[in-house]
């Protein structure tokens, strides 16, 4: 097909009258699907700690060392995640991964060792799902898209916290009906089922179906397989190391990824366990949280557009901390008012930080901006990983959670500071591709 064929079909595809829907729409769409099921994923690790612990009595520090692999490989696949999609497509890329984690769960139900959990869902799943982290949305954003960039990220991001609304109940109800293992072999059925949609519907670029990018007003050519893509990344990581702000929004994200995915996704359910809420309740709640983190996700990109980027992360990290401080009055056998207000404002401020982060990747690191902020998400994930460890060793020490939350309380205050202090720099006139705010 000739490019001028090519630009008629656009035409013919998005007309001036909306009469048909354009094809980065579908692709959006099997996007926010693939990505809902990578939120079973991330929602089981949480729901394992004290069956594993009951049925081949490890340590929930153990427990707790093969989430923290998880979620750091989970954290550090996606800048080179991002280089594989460059090189060979997003739809093997996906199509690999999801299979990887299909595999990964599916093998949990015949594991007798505890560094059998370490590689399957450790490895495995760790490796599978970061395949599919925010570089995936990025990239699909970034080719299909010319305009709605922002819209389609913030639906993107949001469609992880649904897909926690979605299974953290399903799950939870299986772990306590009818043990973990039927919830493994859930989530790597999910896994495969996502792999027919991404390899029938979804495709790598615009021009593969002989279309414009939705709001462009070119044809543009699919680029050749980007070659050293992960030497650029790496590149990148050096030179940005080199600058006090990298640190500093690292060093913050870190916090916020250690006070969320690490610490609440991995421990809430085990702690409301300890102080006698069903696990189904619990689970419950974390499922609120989703619902209200597409709120926050939203109303954060709306205040990054009209507020000091620095000023929002303060505030975000600071209320954060003080409700941590207040958590371990709230938990009890029941739900009461007040543990229904730390849900609903913790779901709001869950990853209302992404927005101003990004933001001030793009301020600091002009084109450069999208491999970076990949390097900060990465550190967010490391922070996560070692707080679902140190967690679970906590709570073997001191056996209960108390310490935990008061230490990741006074951690948000140290972050809010943290971002108080990255200077300012004028902002780069080209944003990022693929990382608009919400």
């Amino acid at each position: 097909m000739t490019q001028t064929t090519e630009a008629a079909a656009v035409e013919d595809t998005r007309s001036p009258g909306g009469f048909r829907i354009h094809r980065a729409w579908f692709v959006a769409a099997v996007t926010f699907v693939t990505i809902i099921g990578a939120a079973a994923f991330r929602s089981l690790p949480g729901l394992l700690i004290d069956p594993l612990h009951q049925d081949f009595g490890w340590s929930r520090g153990t427990i707790g060392a093969a989430v923290s692999v998880n979620l750091a490989l989970y954290g550090l696949t996606a800048p080179f995640a991002a280089a594989l999609m460059d090189r060979f497509g997003i739809r093997r890329v996906v199509a690999v991964a999801l299979t990887v984690i299909a595999v990964g769960s599916g093998l949990t139900v015949w594991m007798t060792a505890a560094w059998q959990l370490m590689l399957c869902w450790g490895l495995l799943v760790g490796l599978g799902s970061g395949s599919m982290a925010l570089a995936f949305a990025a990239t699909v954003t970034n080719r299909w898209f010319t305009e709605r960039r922002g819209l389609v990220t913030g639906i993107l991001t949001a469609a992880s916290a649904s897909g926690q609304l979605i299974f953290l109940p399903v799950l939870s109800w299986m772990v306590e009906k009818h043990d973990w293992r039927p919830a493994a072999i859930t989530v790597a059925l999910a896994a495969l089922a996502v792999v027919p949609f991404v390899w029938l519907l979804l495709r790598d670029h615009p021009a593969d179906v002989g279309l414009k990018p939705y709001g462009a007003q070119e044809f543009v050519p699919k680029p050749a397989p980007v070659q050293g893509a992960a030497r650029r990344a790496v590149t990148v990581l050096f030179k940005a190391a080199r600058t006090g702000p990298f640190w500093l929004l690292a060093g913050t994200f870190a916090i916020c990824g250690a006070s969320t995915n690490g610490l609440v996704q991995t421990h809430f359910v085990p702690a409301a366990h300890d102080h006698g809420m069903p696990v189904t309740a619990a689970a419950s709640l974390l499922a609120v949280i989703g619902v209200f983190d597409v709120v926050g996700t939203i109303a954060s990109g709306w205040f990054t557009d009209r507020f000091e980027p620095r000023r929002l992360l303060a505030v975000y990290y600071a209320l954060r901390g003080i409700s941590l401080l207040f958590l371990p009055m709230l938990l009890a056998p029941s739900v009461h008012p007040p543990m229904l207000f730390f849900i609903v404002f913790y779901g709001l401020d869950w990853v209302a930080t992404v927005p101003p982060t990004v933001a001030l990747c793009r301020e600091q690191y002009g084109e450069d901006s999208a491999i970076v902020f990949g390097w900060v998400l990465a550190s967010h994930q490391v922070g996560a990983a070692l707080i679902a460890f140190l967690g679970g060793v906590a709570r073997d020490v001191f056996g209960t959670y108390d310490m935990v939350w008061y230490a990741s309380g006074a951690l948000c205050a140290a972050a809010a500071l943290m971002a108080l202090v990255i200077r300012r720099r004028p902002a780069v006139p080209a944003p990022a591709p693929g990382l608009a705010t919400a």
